[in-house]
């Protein structure tokens, strides 16, 4: 049943053999730590999630959350699973003990997170966004704001949220109204309405910390005016004690597609004038500050795009095995030919090797950003943390905006899977499709992170830090080359990589010419031609690692695991890499035909 999350077998291969995680209990940093002990930690995870978690997912996707006389009640269920990822202490897996968290290798964090979270995202909002909230308060804070408010956010005896979009400042936040005047005793009062804010209200934990974005009175218009505070649902005294409400209200709910057990709220500040806020960090630099919250926010939404993908995914192959129909195409005429599981079908098992690739592919990406994580926070010289920081910052739009669409689309196809079944409420990829399509929308929808991309990452340090990427996978592909089976692969993907390179510099040269507005109309399929080939560049990886370990495996069960690693590089390589070429091409084409297009002829 836990297969149903996530394989294990393939997290063991991604942790210890693609990425060598065990490698860092070498370092002093994580000396005390094993093999022995990651493997408890997951374990341990994976049973949570597994017993406890995952019968939650339908039953908070039928029940939703009720508004009722301004309070917000989460599903039945989620109350005992909140508790529970609470006592085994997996909110906050990689930050200091001194505030409530293990100290464990951001790589082992996700791991865990391939279970706990992608049993129920709707619940992770509950479980883990203080994570965020209490990540800038560590970056930015005083220390009396760290006394009062770090540890019951990193260990989720409080809530956190992100107080962002107003009805007229979504993706334009710099319009925001939301405003601050500073109190006597050094306190802000708080006075605006937002709106789509997760886990804004709910019943689950005795407080709820918001970092709210506000403009203080008198300070500049648009974004370089922006400051954030630390505003309490209920304000906490100095002594870590609950105080008086904070006139922070909830006044709606939203009635969505899916993801129906996360409370999407509607928030007041001030209505009676007595709310009150801790200002973060310095006046006007709200939005630098908000944004590494964003940032963490972004990879944890690829994350769900992949995560959805994997129950999906396997959800569709068990129902593949089971379910028998149809004939062989050799025995189409003989009424005597026994029915075969539908796997046996080739569109089928078309399907589900498409669906693995992407599977495989996106959780080795996410990783690889974790193993980022671990190099930047192990790195001997500011130069080799500044540049794991740079390739993390250039690949957080393509993780986010690529595994939200990709992982959307695994989900649609297992629904194509289970036939018309899948179409029905009886099994639960509908769900899935319905409650992971959020993920291209919120924190920046894909268009926005493909503008990031070509108009931000693209160029920074001019360019060299996408140079840098390239000659990454380059590395990749010449050891690859040295390996007979694996040469042909190899130089496929090397001339996809030397395409997109050739893309990049025709797309970034255009975007800062008079061309740049039919440049930024292909930023979008940039973004997922980088996307795909990031994903070839892991699959020859992973090939080329299980090759090594092909070389001396004794069973045959890992012998299998391991050819079926290099089987989904040669599909991924030969089937899918093709259409990014095709991608290219128009990309490349530069057409402006989209700009071009009189807005009456819309119709």
């Amino acid at each position: 049943m836990s297969q149903f999350i996530a394989d294990q077998k393939e997290i063991d291969f991604i942790l210890y053999e693609l990425f060598r995680v065990e490698e860092l209990v070498k370092k002093d940093k994580f000396a005390d730590f094993s093999k022995k002990s990651f493997d408890m930690i997951i374990a341990e995870a994976r049973k949570l999630a597994l017993k406890e978690l995952l019968p939650t997912l339908a039953d908070g996707d039928r029940q939703g959350v009720r508004f009722e006389n301004g309070r917000v009640k989460a599903p039945d269920s989620f109350h005992r699973a909140r508790d529970l990822v609470r006592k085994a202490e997996l909110t906050s897996l990689p930050e200091d003990p001194k505030w409530g968290g293990h100290g464990l290798p951001y790589q082992i964090s996700i791991a865990v997170m391939d279970y706990v979270v992608a049993a129920n995202y709707a619940l992770s909002g509950y479980t883990h966004m203080g994570h965020g909230t209490g990540k800038m308060i560590e970056l930015y804070g005083t220390d009396q704001l760290k006394n009062l408010f770090l540890e019951n956010l990193y260990t989720a005896k409080w809530s956190g949220t992100m107080l962002l979009t107003e009805p007229e400042a979504g993706s334009d936040v710099g319009a925001l109204t939301t405003s601050a005047k500073k109190l006597p005793d050094g306190t802000w009062s708080i006075t605006g309405n937002k709106i789509f804010i997760t886990a804004g209200e709910h019943d689950l934990a005795e407080n709820i910390i918001h970092p709210v974005l506000a403009r203080i009175e008198g300070a500049p218009k648009g974004s370089g005016g922006i400051s954030i505070f630390i505003v309490p649902k209920i304000w906490v005294n100095e002594d870590k004690s609950l105080g008086e409400s904070n006139d922070v209200a909830c006044v709606g709910t939203e009635e969505k597609m899916g993801l129906h057990g996360s409370a999407t709220c509607s928030m007041a500040l001030g209505t009676r004038g007595q709310c009150r806020g801790f200002l973060l960090g310095e006046e006007n630099k709200g939005l630098k500050i908000m944004f590494h919250m964003m940032n963490e926010a972004r990879l944890n939404v690829g994350f769900q795009g992949s995560s959805s993908a994997s129950l999906a995914y396997l959800y569709a192959l068990d129902y593949a095995k089971k379910r028998v129909q149809g004939k062989d195409l050799t025995q189409l005429r003989n009424p005597d030919a026994p029915s075969l599981p539908i796997i046996q079908h080739p569109d089928v098992r078309r399907m589900l090797t498409w669906m693995k690739v992407h599977v495989d592919g996106m959780r080795s990406l996410i990783y690889y950003v974790g193993y980022l994580f671990d190099k930047q926070e192990l790195a001997a010289t500011a130069e080799e943390k500044e540049a794991a920081d740079e390739m993390i910052g250039l690949l957080t739009p393509v993780v986010k905006a690529y595994c939200a669409q990709r992982g959307f689309e695994v989900c649609v196809q297992a629904v194509q899977v289970f036939g018309g079944y899948g179409y029905t409420s009886e099994y639960p990829v509908e769900q899935l499709v319905r409650d992971v399509k959020i993920a291209s929308i919120y924190e920046g929808t894909d268009g926005i992170q493909a503008m990031d991309l070509l108009g931000r990452k693209l160029g920074m340090k001019k360019g060299m830090v996408f140079k840098g990427l390239l000659e990454e996978m380059g590395k990749t592909i010449i050891a690859a080359k040295k390996i007979d089976s694996l040469a042909p692969l190899a130089d496929k993907l090397e001339k996809s990589v030397n395409a997109f390179g050739m893309t990049a510099l025709g797309l970034g040269t255009a975007a800062m010419s008079e061309k740049y507005a039919s440049a930024f109309a292909h930023a979008h399929p940039f973004l997922e031609i980088t996307g795909d080939v990031a994903l070839g560049w892991m699959h020859l990886w992973r090939a080329m690692t299980a090759s090594h370990c092909l070389d001396i495996a004794t069973k045959e069960k890992d012998k299998g695991f391991y050819r079926g690693i290099i089987t989904s590089a040669r599909f991924y390589i030969e089937t899918v890499l093709p259409i990014t070429h095709g991608r290219m091409m128009s990309v490349q084409g530069l057409s402006s035909a989209a700009l071009d297009m009189e807005e009456q002829a819309f119709g």
